[in-house]
C-alpha cells in the first residue's frame, strides 16, 4: 500500500506532507481515492463553515504544493481526484477485507473469515486520521471507520469463539471492554471466552462488573444478549456463541442496470439514511423527480447495495389500488393463495404482523400519492421502505425526501457513451455534447438517444444531433421500442384534472426558464405535485418559483398547438405583464422626464396626473417611462489611474443616473431631499414599495427578457417593444448586457413592425447607452443619429445630450451639451437639466455645475442620480487634492448605493474611495474597498472593471508590503486581461508582478 490513514497519515514510497492543511487535503483525496472530490467539499474540509474569501485560489496553491511530493493528483471539472487504486489506501483495503470476511462467514467458511478479519484489523496503527486536523473528515470518515473497526473486532472474536479460541482472545477482550465499557456485546464475548477457557468464576465476576457499570453510568440493567451469556455460564452450557438461524432472504428487485451512470450523491444519501437510528424504527425514504429522471434505476441500484437480513420486496404501484399491491406482497411473504384476507383492513393487519419480526427492504416504485403508500409500510424494526414518485409525498409521516434532478453534463455524456458505444461518442465529442444538451440531461431521453445510435449503426452522432435539433420533431425522435419521452410525460398529463391540463398547456406559450404564479395567473403547485414542474424555492421577491425540463416544455407546446397556439394566451396576459413591468420601472426611475416633478409614490398614494404637454415622451410612453442614465464624459486627457479607479475611458464605469435597487433618497444623512417629501411614516411606506418593486423586477429578469421574444413571435409587436423599453434600467444596473442586446434588438424589430417611430427612437437611445457602457462610442453615436429623425422636442434634446457624451472632441462635446442644457432649461425639464449639468460638470471639471446637478437630483427625489453626481464630485476633489471632500462624497455615495442595493455602482464608489486613501497616503484604508470592488465585479462577470480593481488592489498591497497578496491579485488580473484580449493591461500586470516577485 502507498497510503495509510488508519493512524497517522503516511505516504509509503514518497515524502509525507508537512503542513496541517496539506495533510487534510491529501487525506480528503485519499478517502475518496479514484473519485472526484468537489472544490466545495475540499474547502469545507480545510476551513469548515467559515472559509476565507480567497479559499479557491489558496486551495489551488495547496494542490500545487502537494503535487510536488505526491503523484497522481488530477484536476477534474469542479474538483480534484487522486488516481490511486482503492487497495493502495489502507482504509479502503480495510473496508474491502471486512466485506470479504463477512461473505466468507455467511458461506460457512468460519476459519477463512476469521483470518480475513484479522488481516483487516492488522492494518490499523492507531486512531484513524490521527494527525489530520479536520473536524469535517473526522465526522464524516474517522468516526464511521472507528465504529467499523470495533464491529469487525467483535465479529472476528465471535468467529474465534466458534473455533474454540476463547483462551486466546481473553486479553484482547479485556482491553476492548476497558476502552469501551458500555459495549454489551464485547462483555458477552468476554464472558464466553472466560467460560470457554475454564475460568468460570472470572466470567461471573466480569458480568457483575459489567452490570455495575451499566447501572451506574446509564441507569440500565444489562440487555438480553449479555444476560443470556451470564445464564449460560450459570448453567454450565457450552460456551460457544449460537448461530442464529436465518430465513432464506427474499430478493424481488429487478436486476441492476449494467450501464448505470453517476448519481453518487443520491445513492450515498439513501445508504446513509437507510441506517436505522438508535430507536430501531422503520425508515421511510422518498426519491421524487420529473418523469424520465431515472428514479426507478436509482432505487434498484441502491437496493442492490443494501443487505438487509430478511431480503428485498418490490412493487410497481402506478395506478394500482393498495389492496391489490398488498395481495402480491402477502404472497411474497409466504401467505398461501387461499389465506389472503378479502378486505383491505384485514390485509393491512396481516401484512403488519408478518413484517413485524423481519428487517426488510421494500421498494415501492412510481407511487401516485400518500394514501397509496401508507398501507404498504412494513413495521419491522430497522426495515427500510424506498419509494419513488413524481410527487414529494409531503404528507407521509416521518419520511425523508430527495429530489432527483437531471444528470450533470459529464455524467450525461458518460451515460450516452455507455449505451451508444464509447468509441462512437469519443469520435464525435461535440455532437455527443449537443445530444446531451438537447436531451437536457434527462436519463430517459439519453437512454433512448443512445439506443437509437446503437441500433442505427450507419448513423453518425452528428446526424442524430441534427434530427433532435428540430424542436417540432424532438419528442418524435426520442422514442425507441417501448421507451418514449412523450409517453412518460403523457402519463402525468392524463393524471391531471382539466384545469391543471389547461394550465400546463398555457405555460407552453412562455419560453422563460422559470416563472411565478402571477405569470399564468394561476396556482402552479398542483403541477409541481404531479412532477411536471419543479419548485425552485423562494426568489428574492419572496415568490415561489417553478421551473421545468425543456422536454416537458415541448410537450406543453404540442398540447397548446392542438388548442389554438400561444397567441391567445399571450394576448390575454400581455396587459398584466406590461403593467407590472411598468410599475417596477417607475420604482427604479422615480422622476418622470420633462415633468420637473417628484413622482415617488406608493400604490395607495398615486401621483397626480400631468397634462400631456409636460410629458417629455408624449402620451404614447405611458406611466413609468423615464430616460436612461448618463455616464461621465470620457473625453481626451483621462488618465490610466482613473480607469483603474473605475471611471476612465474604456473602464465602463457604472455611473448611470437611474438604477434599480432598494431604499429611497430621503434617508441619506437625515437630509430632506426635495419638495413634498412628507412625514417619516410616508417615507417608510414609499421605501418599502420601492424595495418590493425592485426585488420583483430582478427576480423576474429572465422571464421578462424571454417574454419580449414571446410577444414578438406571436405578433404582439407593441407589447414586445414596450416591455423591452421597460426592462433597460434593470439590465444597465445589473450588467446584464446579453439580455440588454437581445431584448433591444427584438424590441426594435417590434417597434418597426408596429410602425411606432417613438418606440423605435426610445430603443435606439437605449442601444446607444449600451454601446457607451461597452466602450463603443462610434456605435453609440450611430444609434443616436438614427434616432434623431424619429423624434422632436425634449426627446430630441435627450438624444442630443447623449451625442455630447460620446463626442471625442472636447469643444464639440461642450457645445452639444450646452445646447441640450438650454433646451431643458427653456422647457423647465428638471431631469434633463440635471443630466446636462452633470455631463458638462464631468467634462469641464466644473464643481459648481456638478453641485447644481446634485441639487437637481435631490429636488427630483432621485437617489441614484444624486449618488452619481456625488461620485463625480468625489473624483473632481480627488484630482484637485481635496481628499477630505473627496472621501465625504465617496462615502455618501456608497451609503446610498448600499441602501438601494446597487452593487455595481457601489463597487465604482469603493474604487474611488480606495483611490482617495492611496492619494492621501493611507494605503491601509484602501485595501478593503479595493478588494470588495474586485469581488463584486467578478461576481457580476464584469471582467474589465474586475481587472482594473485587481490592479488597484495589487498596487495597494505593494505599498503595504503584502507581496504575496499582490502576486495573487495580479495573477487574477492577468487572467481577466487574457480573456479580454487587453495586451496593454496584461503588460502592466506583468510589470507589477515582476516587481512583486522581486520583493519576495
Amino acid at each position: 500500500m502507498r497510503f495509510r490513514v488508519l493512524g497517522p497519515l503516511r505516504v509509503e514510497d514518497g515524502q509525507g506532507p508537512g503542513p496541517a492543511k496539506h495533510r487534510a487535503l491529501l487525506a480528503a483525496l485519499l478517502l475518496s481515492a479514484g473519485r472526484a472530490v468537489p472544490v466545495e467539499r475540499l474547502v469545507s474540509v480545510l476551513w469548515g463553515d467559515q472559509p476565507p474569501q480567497s479559499a479557491d485560489p489558496v486551495l489551488r496553491v495547496y494542490v500545487s504544493a502537494l503535487r510536488k511530493i505526491v503523484d497522481g493528483i488530477i484536476t477534474v471539472p469542479g474538483g480534484y481526484l487522486i488516481a490511486a487504486d482503492p487497495d493502495e489506501v489502507d482504509c479502503h483495503r480495510f473496508e474491502r477485507l471486512v466485506g470479504q470476511a463477512r461473505k466468507a462467514r455467511d458461506a460457512g467458511a468460519v476459519a477463512e473469515a476469521a483470518g480475513t478479519f484479522r488481516e483487516a484489523l492488522g492494518l490499523w496503527r492507531g486512531q484513524a486520521l490521527a494527525d489530520v486536523d479536520s473536524a469535517e473528515l473526522r465526522r464524516a470518515h474517522g468516526v464511521p471507520l472507528e465504529e467499523l473497526r470495533l464491529t469487525a473486532l467483535e465479529e472476528r472474536v465471535e468467529l474465534d469463539l466458534r473455533l474454540g479460541r476463547g483462551a486466546e482472545v481473553v486479553g484482547e477482550l479485556r482491553a476492548l471492554v476497558n476502552a469501551h465499557p458500555l459495549r454489551e456485546r464485547a462483555w458477552a464475548h468476554l464472558l464466553a471466552a472466560l467460560h470457554q477457557a475454564g475460568r468460570r468464576s472470572e466470567a461471573l465476576a466480569a458480568y457483575q462488573e459489567a452490570r455495575r457499570i451499566l447501572v451506574d453510568d446509564l441507569g440500565l440493567e444489562p440487555g438480553a444478549e449479555l444476560r443470556e451469556a451470564h445464564e449460560r455460564v450459570l448453567r454450565g452450557e457450552a460456551a460457544a456463541v449460537p448461530v442464529v438461524e436465518r430465513r432464506v432472504p427474499l430478493n424481488e428487485t429487478p436486476p441492476d442496470i449494467s450501464d448505470f451512470t453517476g448519481r453518487t450523491d443520491v445513492l450515498a444519501w439513501i445508504l446513509r439514511a437507510a441506517t436505522p437510528d438508535g430507536g430501531g424504527a422503520p425508515v421511510l425514504l422518498v426519491v421524487h423527480g420529473p418523469p424520465g429522471s431515472g428514479k426507478s434505476a436509482v432505487a434498484v441500484r441502491a437496493a442492490s447495495r443494501m443487505d438487509l437480513p430478511d431480503g428485498r420486496l418490490y412493487a410497481v404501484l402506478g395506478g394500482r389500488a393498495p389492496g391489490t399491491v398488498l395481495e402480491d406482497l402477502l404472497r411474497s411473504l409466504g401467505c398461501p393463495d387461499g389465506s389472503v384476507p378479502p378486505t383491505l383492513g384485514e390485509r393491512v393487519r396481516l401484512y403488519r404482523r408478518l413484517t413485524s419480526g423481519r428487517r426488510l427492504l421494500l421498494v415501492l416504485d412510481d407511487a401516485a400519492d400518500e394514501t397509496q403508500v401508507r398501507p404498504l409500510l412494513p413495521t419491522g424494526a430497522g426495515s427500510v421502505t424506498l419509494v419513488t414518485s413524481r410527487s414529494p409525498l409531503a404528507g407521509l409521516e416521518a419520511a425523508r425526501a430527495y429530489e432527483l434532478g437531471v444528470l450533470a453534463p459529464d455524467e450525461a455524456l458518460d451515460m450516452l457513451a455507455g449505451v451508444a458505444g464509447r468509441d462512437r461518442v469519443a469520435a464525435e465529442p461535440q455532437a455527443a455534447r449537443e445530444i446531451v444538451r438537447l436531451c437536457g440531461g434527462l436519463p430517459l431521453a439519453l437512454r433512448i438517444a443512445g439506443s437509437r445510435l446503437a441500433r442505427k449503426t450507419g448513423w453518425t452522432v452528428a446526424h442524430l444531433a441534427g434530427r433532435l435539433g428540430d424542436e417540432r420533431r424532438r419528442l418524435d425522435e426520442l422514442s425507441a421500442g417501448d421507451l418514449a419521452v412523450r409517453g412518460s410525460l403523457a402519463v402525468g398529463y392524463r393524471g391531471l384534472a382539466e384545469p391543471e391540463r389547461r394550465l400546463l398547456r398555457e405555460l407552453g406559450a412562455w419560453t422563460g426558464p422559470d416563472f411565478a404564479d402571477w405569470a399564468p395567473g394561476a396556482d402552479l403547485e398542483p403541477l409541481a405535485e404531479a412532477g411536471l414542474l419543479q419548485s425552485l424555492g423562494l426568489d428574492e421577491a419572496g415568490q415561489e418559483r417553478y421551473g421545468w425540463h425543456d422536454l416537458t416544455r415541448l410537450y406543453a407546446v404540442e398540447r397548446l398547438a392542438e388548442a389554438g397556439g400561444p397567441g391567445p394566451v399571450l394576448g390575454a396576459r400581455a396587459a398584466e405583464v406590461l403593467d407590472r413591468a411598468r410599475r417596477a420601472r417607475s420604482a427604479l426611475l422615480p422622476a418622470e422626464p420633462g415633468s420637473g416633478r417628484t413622482l415617488v409614490s406608493t400604490p395607495d398614494d398615486p401621483p397626480a396626473p400631468r397634462p400631456p404637454s409636460a410629458r417629455g415622451d408624449h402620451a404614447s410612453r405611458g406611466p413609468g417611462a423615464a430616460p436612461y442614465g448618463v455616464f461621465p464624459h470620457g473625453g481626451e486627457g483621462a488618465r490610466r489611474e482613473e480607469a483603474e479607479a473605475g471611471w476612465g475611458p474604456g473602464a465602463a464605469p457604472y455611473g448611470v443616473f437611474p438604477h434599480s435597487g432598494e431604499g429611497a433618497p430621503w434617508e441619506e444623512a437625515g437630509a430632506g431631499w426635495g419638495p413634498g417629501v412628507g412625514r417619516r411614516e410616508e417615507t417608510s411606506r414609499g421605501t418599502a414599495w420601492l424595495r418590493r418593486e425592485a426585488r420583483w423586477l430582478a427576480a423576474e429578469r429572465r422571464f421578462l427578457a424571454a417574454a419580449v421574444g414571446d410577444f414578438h413571435r406571436a405578433g404582439l409587436h407593441e407589447a414586445a417593444w414596450r416591455l423591452a423599453f421597460y426592462l433597460t434600467p434593470l439590465f444597465e444596473l445589473g450588467g446584464h448586457h446579453d439580455d440588454w442586446h437581445a431584448t433591444t434588438a427584438t424590441g426594435l424589430d417590434g417597434a418597426r413592425a408596429a410602425g411606432h417611430r417613438q418606440g423605435e427612437a426610445l430603443l435606439l437611445r437605449g442601444l446607444a447607452d449600451l454601446h457607451r457602457v461597452e466602450g463603443r462610442a462610434d456605435a453609440a453615436a450611430a444609434a443616436l443619429r438614427a434616432a434623431q429623425p424619429l423624434v422632436e422636442g425634449l426627446e430630441l434634446a435627450r438624444v442630443t445630450l447623449r451625442l455630447g457624451l460620446v463626442e471625442p472632441r472636447r469643444p464639440e462635446a461642450e457645445r452639444v451639451l450646452r445646447r441640450a442644457l438650454t433646451v431643458f432649461e427653456q422647457a423647465g425639464d428638471l431631469r434633463g437639466r440635471a443630466d446636462a449639468l452633470r455631463g458638462l460638470g464631468a467634462l469641464l471639471d466644473d464643481q459648481a455645475m456638478l453641485e447644481r446637478s446634485l441639487a437637481g437630483y435631490e429636488e427630483l427625489g432621485d437617489p441614484r442620480g444624486a449618488a452619481e453626481a456625488r461620485l463625480d464630485l468625489a473624483r473632481l476633489h480627488l484630482r484637485a487634492g481635496r481628499y477630505a471632500e473627496a472621501r465625504e462624497h465617496a462615502e455618501l455615495r456608497i451609503a446610498a448605493n448600499r441602501r438601494l442595493g446597487d452593487r455595481l455602482p457601489e463597487a465604482a464608489g469603493l474604487l474611488v474611495l480606495a483611490a482617495v486613501a492611496r492619494a492621501a497616503g493611507v494605503p491601509e484604508s484602501a485595501a478593503e474597498p479595493a478588494r470588495q470592488a474586485a469581488e463584486t465585479y467578478t461576481a457580476y462577470g464584469d471582467r474589465r472593471n474586475a481587472a482594473a480593481a485587481l490592479l488597484v488592489l495589487a498596487r495597494t498591497y505593494l505599498e503595504l508590503g503584502r507581496n504575496d497578496g499582490a502576486v495573487e491579485a495580479l495573477m487574477r488580473a492577468m487572467g481577466e486581461f487574457d480573456v479580454l484580449g487587453d495586451r496593454q493591461g496584461r503588460a502592466e500586470a506583468e510589470h507589477l508582478a515582476r516587481e512583486a516577485r522581486r520583493r519576495l
